[in-house]
């Protein structure tokens, strides 16, 4: 089942995002093939990055929930809110979500 991972930063947390970054990026790598989508959350100028929203497949809720604990962006404390929920697509998608250049 798809798990929507819905996650807020603590405030003036920029740098540490930054610095974890690359590690958190990794992370996701490993699960690639399972991901419906992923990608950060933004404040209203549409460039700053205060969250995180990740659609992916997991076995179970306690898999996803376990997949979470260990993201980096977790580990760092990062985040000030998160909920993890499960999701059903039922609206026909016809354009996708080509990646940010």
């Amino acid at each position: 089942m798809i798990f929507v991972f819905h996650l807020l930063d603590k405030p003036d947390c920029a740098a540490l995002r930054n610095a974890i970054r690359p590690a958190h990026k990794a992370y996701l790598a490993q699960v690639a093939d399972r991901m419906a989508f992923a990608g950060p959350l933004l404040s209203d100028d549409g460039k700053t990055m205060i969250g995180s929203l990740l659609a992916i497949d997991f076995a179970s809720r306690e898999a996803a929930a376990q997949w979470q604990a260990d993201e980096p962006f977790t580990r760092a404390g990062l985040y000030a809110t998160s909920s993890l929920l499960p999701f059903v697509n039922l609206w026909p998608q016809k354009l996708g979500f080509p990646p940010a250049e």
